[in-house]
């Protein structure tokens, strides 16, 4: 039942549904028989939010647990944040209605760089205090956990948080939740149970790291306190049949960025594309028995009405049995008039009969990722891809009926020349060039090629963690020249800000001394600065100027692969040894072959019991 105070504030909010809560599949359980309760908090709006996986997989397993209640939290629009501000209500979670500060966790998945001061607003609004050492040594306040792939260098908002998890959350949730239940029984206080809580694996509690510096600003040692592990290992599920996965979603009133049914198929990556953060810290690759996507599939489409289904991965087509897969699916989704959505797909293994597969349940435009123009810069990016490849792929799209392609790239790779830019225009005019060769081409029909270029963004835990990034007037020059570069209205080309970019590159490589810049951007009036409507660069420069921080220091700026990195502490299973190695090969355009055909040493199969060479 909505409270009388908050119903009244739905009436006068754009969008009602994103704070009313009550949708099928969500849980409410009686706070009489419950023990532990946790607010699971997306730093960004509702839409976005719930159509994260992570979240989805979570909130089912921490409800299924007895005695347990999760909740789910998103950031409030502008609107509705005055409303709430106006009328005294706090941020709330939509099961209860009851405020952060009555929960006993409050979990914050971190997805992007540039939520951090969404997260400060959020936890302002539901009463808590922002900083860790404002929350007491008492259970007066909930503890504030992070997890997610901003979790491997935390270090720009780390005192903000109780504790971070560290790789995959599905068991040390659990843990935590028992080790928290076992504290309160005993009346130990919140300190003891972080002492405790250090020692379980893949659980970082930043309080317990001594920071210290050089004098040119960077990092000189980080000191373990209170029996602290020197270095954390990321936690990792080692079998994906066996781990939990939900049979129901919360369905959503309102759509959503993805309002679909979602299975996955693997977790890691076997490519080793030098800039993608994701391919590195989710290692090593592990799949799931098709006959058990397909069931679980199924069984989700069911219990939730959705007529699409997803088969999410870093890069679904690497499934090595994808076609079984398909096949199984089909039996069901043919009859039930469910579309199969197939997000992660790879020109090099893009097969004539998987095409054929994807057109009996979509047939809109393919998206892939050549990421680079020329092969020189693809080999440097150990992209893997060659241009007939990527031909070869649109050959059999637009043979296939598809009369639009999308093509991603990035901007500013190391190494990357004005040449390499003028590529990427050339490669899109072959794919426009080879449509119209083609005899068997939809008549009357003209082909569109979209190109889509992101600022690269150097990250933790890659091979590029060491290389400067692009200065803002390179990236203007860069872009400048890609416009100019095409000759084709066939051609349409989009690309990302360049200042936003640059921000994330502070962020993602930065160290402690961040965290008093991000709270007084927050305190300045940041926040959802995810939407470019909400982002404003001058507040970023001048909280880094206060505080006597350089961009340039954390963003542009070449690192020896001797110099201790912010989050060298932290273990996703990937040896620091072998990144440089990497980094000296992208600098010879060497690329490597993927981890099926030849392992790269790379270290990260020790973490599922393997042998890594």
């Amino acid at each position: 039942m909505i409270p009388e105070k908050i119903d009244r504030l739905l009436l006068r909010t754009q969008k009602p549904a994103r704070y009313c809560g009550g949708e099928p599949g969500s849980v409410v359980k009686a706070k009489e028989q419950v023990d532990l309760r946790i607010a699971f908090c997306f730093p960004d709006l509702y839409e976005v939010g719930m159509s994260h996986l992570g979240m989805k997989i979570l909130y089912g397993l921490l409800n299924s647990e007895e005695g347990t209640w999760c909740e789910r939290v998103f950031a409030p629009d502008v609107d509705f944040q005055q409303l709430m501000e106006e009328n005294g209500v706090k941020l709330y979670g939509l099961e209860s209605f009851d405020p952060l500060d009555q929960f006993d966790m409050v979990d914050f998945t971190l997805q992007y760089e540039m939520c951090y001061t969404t997260i400060l607003n959020m936890l302002r609004l539901g009463g808590v205090p922002v900083r860790t050492a404002d929350r007491g040594n008492g259970w007066e306040y909930p503890l504030v956990i992070g997890g997610g792939p901003c979790a491997c260098n935390p270090e720009p908002i780390a005192d903000f948080f109780d504790l971070f998890v560290l790789g995959e959350g599905e068991e040390a949730v659990l843990e935590l939740n028992a080790l928290y239940r076992a504290c309160r029984r005993e009346g130990t206080d919140r300190r003891e149970f972080l002492r405790r809580a250090a020692q379980l694996e893949g659980v970082y509690v930043p309080a317990f790291y001594q920071v210290a510096y050089e004098e040119d600003g960077q990092v000189k040692e980080v000191t373990p306190l209170e029996g602290a592990p020197a270095v954390v290992k990321k936690r990792i599920i080692r079998d994906m049949d066996k781990v939990y996965y939900p049979d129901s979603f919360v369905v959503p009133f309102v759509d959503i960025v993805h309002d679909r049914a979602m299975t996955e198929v693997l977790r890691g990556c076997i490519r080793g594309c030098r800039f993608c953060q994701a391919g590195y810290i989710y290692r090593p690759l592990r799949e799931k028995n098709p006959d058990l996507i397909s069931e679980q599939a199924h069984t989700l489409c069911r219990s939730t009405g959705y007529n699409e289904v997803s088969l999410t991965s870093l890069s679904t087509s690497d499934h090595s049995g994808l076609e079984q897969l398909m096949e199984g699916m089909l039996s069901w989704t043919d009859g039930e008039r469910v579309n199969i959505s197939l997000p992660s797909l790879r020109v090099d293994n893009f097969s004539p009969k998987l095409l054929e597969m994807v057109q009996k349940v979509r047939k809109s435009g393919l998206t892939f990722a050549p990421e680079a123009g020329s092969q020189r810069l693809r080999d440097a990016i150990n992209k893997n891809v060659t241009e007939d490849e990527v031909m070869n792929t649109c050959r059999m799209a637009f043979e296939g009926g598809y009369t639009a392609v999308k093509l991603y790239f990035m901007m500013g790779l190391p190494t990357e020349t004005m040449e390499d830019i003028t590529a990427i225009i050339t490669l899109a005019q072959k794919a426009v060039d080879l449509y119209y060769s083609l005899p068997t081409r939809q008549k009357g029909k003209a082909v569109n090629v979209t190109v889509s270029v992101a600022c690269f963004v150097p990250k933790p835990f890659t091979p590029f963690q060491f290389e400067p990034q692009d200065s803002l007037e390179s990236f203007k020059e860069k872009q400048r020249h890609l416009v100019h570069s095409v000759t084709s209205r066939k051609i349409r080309v989009n690309y990302h800000d360049a200042i936003t970019s640059r921000l994330e590159a502070v962020l993602a490589r930065g160290d402690r001394r961040l965290c008093q810049v991000v709270e007084e951007v927050w305190r300045q009036g940041g926040n959802l600065e995810g939407w470019e409507t909400h982002f404003d660069a001058a507040r970023w420069q001048q909280a880094m100027d206060k505080f006597g921080l350089d961009m340039d220091f954390y963003a542009c700026r070449r690192r020896d692969y001797e110099e201790k990195m912010p989050w060298d502490h932290l273990d996703y299973g990937i040896t620091k040894e072998f990144l440089a190695r990497e980094n000296r090969k992208a600098h010879e355009s060497v690329a490597i072959p993927n981890c099926r055909e030849r392992c790269a040493g790379c270290g990260a199969n020790k973490l599922v019991g393997g042998v890594c060479f």
